[in-house]
């Protein structure tokens, strides 16, 4: 069955939290019903991270690992997956278990009842550290929409929802990931944020 739903995940070095993340997904998307695809994109992992990708993709069918000879970084991985995508909607997230997949749901349906193209999640009560982390997050996000006049409050959170079209034809390189948004409105695209839940980091380092 072709999937509705393709979810892109960029993995480097999250063996620990690859079988829990894949029993979430699994858990929400089955529950909700709609025909779904696992992308994992291993961005050259050295931690064991393929190896258990690979038997998750051997147990599930819905799940298809992409590998990379070397770590090339998110952008090249979302790209990879955005181009290997068969779903009418792609969501996109993170491996280290601090996006909710419970969230899925909910922003879907949001983007299809109001009509959006781009639906981004906003962590509105983020569960890392401030000084490092949520501050320099903070003025970044009001800086790139002061400069771009796309207004996100979280243009770093990687739980987002897309229609197929609106991304495919994008040429990404670098660090434009996290620009997606800003790059899509200047095709008249409809983007919206949602609140979504944000979870302390339990295994491994951030990248």
């Amino acid at each position: 069955m072709t999937p509705d739903l393709s979810v892109v995940i960029p993995i480097h070095n999250e063996a620990p939290n690859l079988e829990p993340l894949h029993r979430e997904l699994t858990e929400v998307l089955r529950t909700w019903g709609r025909p779904y695809e696992l992308l994992f994109i291993d961005d050259g992992s050295r931690d064991g991270s393929f190896e258990i990708l690979a038997r998750l993709q051997q147990a599930d069918p819905r799940t298809r690992v992409i590998q990379f000879r070397r770590n090339f970084g998110q952008t090249a991985a979302f790209a990879a997956g955005f181009a290997a995508a068969r779903g009418r909607l792609i969501v996109t997230s993170d491996g280290d278990l601090q996006n909710d997949p419970r969230d899925i749901p909910a922003m879907v349906d949001r983007l299809e009842r109001d009509h959006i193209d781009i639906m981004c999640g906003w962590r509105r009560e983020r569960k890392d550290a401030w000084i490092n982390r949520r501050l320099p997050s903070m003025l970044a996000n009001r800086l790139i929409s002061w400069a771009t006049g796309v207004r996100l409050h979280d243009y770093g959170c990687s739980l987002k929802v897309f229609r197929a079209e609106v991304v495919k034809p994008l040429r990404l390189y670098g660090e434009m990931h996290r620009f997606v948004p800003v790059l899509a409105s200047e095709m008249g695209v409809r983007i919206a944020e949602q609140p979504v839940n944000h979870r302390a980091r339990l295994n491994g380092e951030s990248k």
